[in-house]
């Protein structure tokens, strides 16, 4: 029986191939292209479904700042999913794709006036960062109805993972009111009080390298706040609770663990008035439903070796996978090697390095790595890049951003491809920057 590595290798495999075949990646025209298999998205959008049981209620938002593809949207959309946004422009991209506004979910630390306007305006649900924000929220709705769902983000305050940049519920994080600070229960209080348009509270405790121990650990203490502004007010002003993301991510196998319904176990066993039915639940998970199902593909363009290392001069490299070339320990991303043909390389590894196209000497995807010796024309694969990669670029370079496709069919069927974002041309660029 064929185990799980090997099923995502061979898959990977059939996909390259096939997009080499049809000239999606090119040695040409196309050095560079993005892939989202999207019978794996549907897979794991099912898998966080089946988490959830049927006696509550859940939004399962995705949040868009892990992938912003408008098309990609739409199909997340059509799985049942809403949508997180942290941005006028994520907002404006999940319009587009076709979210309701009562399926968007707004929660940017820095929303202005005009933006607080449209979101309420269009009955979008919005979770204020802040006390500031919370006063520009009263505001408007002084002056104008809104059917707005509308919380405020708090800060837990449990402490970090392993990544200080993606643990946001440390002692002096930048978002949400830090809960354990001297005097903000009280003063959140009043302002449930005083509001009584403020039904929600949101938390997020942080994503890469935060266990899910410390994740659960920061939303039972959001359901202890959101009880106790529901006794100390004698009722039920807090209907609904945002529970964010943050599901990690193994980067270093094609393992899709930890799991939503291993995440679930550990809410269940910290703050198990979740799943009473008492309150409507959100979450906002995106790294976990969409690094696993995409990959970036790139030509080797020259070989080399510089103080005995040989390195690869790739198509792929920061603008690309940014957090990889600049936080390398944190964000690793694992390498497959194929021939023209997009067929597997295999025999001897070599220590090499794996280089991008970017005029500075840190683009590196790969560092030392053990692979079958690279030779110009092959093909590079870089794993789990699904989220965060192709789809966030850094435009150092003037680089144009890459086709992204996404694919569907299964081992008896061919596989499609369809258009997920159109390579960027040099006149698009000149556009952008005239």
């Amino acid at each position: 029986m064929m185990t799980r590595s090997q099923a995502a290798a061979q898959r990977r495999e059939r996909i390259l191939g096939a997009a080499i075949r049809q000239r999606l990646i090119d040695p040409d025209d196309a050095l560079l292209a993005g892939f989202v298999d999207l019978d794996g998205v549907a897979d794991s959008v099912a898998a966080l479904r089946r988490a959830f049981p049927d006696s509550i209620s859940v939004l399962h938002a995705f949040a868009a700042k892990a992938n912003p593809l408008v098309p990609l949207l739409a199909e997340l959309r059509g799985l049942g999913m809403g949508c997180e946004v942290a941005s006028a422009g994520e907002l404006a991209q999940a319009l587009a794709a076709g979210f309701m506004p009562d399926q968007i979910v707004f929660d940017s630390p820095a929303k202005t006036r005009a933006e607080l306007r449209q979101a309420l305006e269009l009955g979008v649900t919005v979770n204020a960062d802040n006390f500031q924000e919370l006063n520009r929220i009263a505001d408007i709705l002084a002056t104008r109805a809104s059917t707005s769902q509308i919380g405020v983000r708090i800060n837990p305050q449990v402490g970090a993972g392993s990544i200080a940049a993606s643990s946001t519920a440390t002692a002096t994080s930048k978002f949400g009111i830090a809960l354990e600070d001297d005097g903000n229960t009280e003063r959140l209080l009043r302002v449930y009080r005083e509001h009584p348009w403020l039904t929600w509270v949101h938390a997020h405790v942080g994503s890469q390298g935060c266990p899910l121990d410390l994740i659960a650990q920061g939303i039972a203490r959001t359901v202890a706040f959101a009880e106790k502004v529901n006794a100390e007010l004698g009722r039920r002003q807090i209907i609904g609770i945002d529970i964010g993301g943050g599901l990690p991510v193994d980067f270093d196998s094609d393992d899709m663990g930890p799991g939503f319904d291993t995440y679930v176990a550990h809410l269940r066993d910290r703050a198990p008035s979740l799943f009473t039915g008492d309150y409507q639940l959100v979450t906002e998970f995106g790294h976990s439903l969409l690094s696993k199902n995409g990959f970036t593909a790139a030509y080797v363009e020259y070989t080399k070796t510089s103080g005995q290392r040989p390195i690869a001069i790739t198509h792929a490299g920061a603008q690309v996978a940014a957090r990889t070339v600049f936080q390398p320990d944190s964000w690793p991303l694992r390498v497959s090697t194929h021939h023209p043909t997009g067929a597997a390389k295999t025999g001897p590894t070599v220590v090499q390095d794996i280089a991008g196209p970017l005029c500075f000497a840190g683009d590196l995807i790969a560092r030392a790595h053990p692979l079958p010796a690279l030779v110009p024309g092959d093909v590079v694969a870089i794993l789990d890049t699904g989220a965060y990669c192709f789809s966030a670029p850094y435009h150092f370079n003037t680089l144009p951003d890459p086709a992204v496709y996404g694919v569907r069919g299964g081992a008896d069927g061919d596989l499609r491809f369809e258009p997920l974002r159109a390579a960027q041309t040099l006149d698009d660029l000149l556009r952008t920057s005239a």
